[in-house]
């Protein structure tokens, strides 16, 4: 079944006629993503990658069926997109843009929050890789060919170790139901948790990769999630040498208070029941020795 998207799922590209849209909306066609347009003020009416143009996210709604969008906005106007997709009724939201204000994070949050849950925009994201159900469709800039159709779900606030661990895998002969980035910044739209929620309750995920890093609370509150899970959960935790204090490529990678550097967390997780891969280079076959257990 996968989580999130699907080969049905009718996506919108916000910024769509940019450069960086432009590229990506194509790459997600090429992997056979159902995209039905695009929103780009100002340019309604006209028709780019033989896809229509619409000076908005209710327009695109309204006349294509949009359910899901994805944001190649600058930052600077990012967290208006992100909110005008919400109250345009789209359900999933995958925000990729980096350097969102942190201010501008939280009224998004603020924003999102007015929405009864079950009428309530998922977000993944800001700064994140996106979602990819193998083999179904894609939401995001992954090189999609190298993602195998499997049960394995993978979460993680680092996009380019979330293609590390599929290629791995893909190479053991292991496939992905879902792949979700949820973005390295400090103010995300979803948590660890909240992903690993969807993939407890999705049949066809039958093990679960968190990959996580140095910084916040995320990852312990999603270990301790994973204790009531009915799947294994198998985490790697990037930053074991990571200084204290000092942000470590992230926004959100930096360690300022107890508990949150990667020997802590990897403590913490271990005595929660954790599967704990020890390097980025193991992890294709960590989950791969999980799963032979099952």
């Amino acid at each position: 079944m996968a989580i999130l998207i699907n080969e049905t799922t009718r996506i919108i590209v916000q910024g769509f006629t940019g450069k960086i849209g432009s590229f990506h909306a194509q790459d997600m066609i090429n992997y056979g993503s159902k995209v039905v347009g695009g929103v780009t003020p100002g340019k309604g009416g006209q028709t780019h990658l033989d896809l229509p143009v619409f000076n908005t996210v209710k327009e695109a709604v309204e006349l294509a069926g949009a359910e899901a969008s994805i944001i190649f906005v600058p930052p600077a106007f990012a967290a208006d997109s992100i909110m005008e997709a919400a109250d345009a009724g789209i359900k999933y939201c995958v925000a990729i843009t980096d350097g969102i204000p942190t201010q501008d994070m939280m009224t998004v949050k603020n924003f999102l929050r007015r929405f009864p849950k079950e009428e309530r925009m998922i977000l993944t994201g800001p700064n994140c890789a996106g979602t990819i159900s193998p083999g179904r469709s894609m939401l995001g800039i992954m090189p999609g060919h190298i993602y195998k159709q499997g049960n394995v779900g993978i979460v993680g606030r680092s996009g380019t170790l979330g293609y590390e661990a599929a290629d791995q895998m893909k190479r053991l002969g292991i496939g992905i139901s879902s792949s979700v980035g949820i973005g390295g910044d400090p103010i995300n739209g979803s948590s660890h948790r909240d992903i690993l929620e969807k993939f407890e309750q999705d049949p066809e995920t039958k093990v679960v990769l968190m990959i996580g890093e140095i910084g916040g609370p995320q990852e312990v509150e999603a270990g301790i999630f994973a204790k009531t899970m009915s799947k294994p959960v198998v985490a790697y935790i990037a930053g074991l040498t990571a200084p204290e204090g000092r942000r470590m490529g992230h926004a959100g990678a930096i360690i300022s208070s107890a508990g949150e550097s990667a020997a802590e967390k990897v403590a913490i997780l271990k005595e929660l029941g954790v599967v704990i891969c020890p390097t980025p280079a193991a992890m294709g076959a960590t989950v791969a020795e999980v799963l032979a257990k099952l």
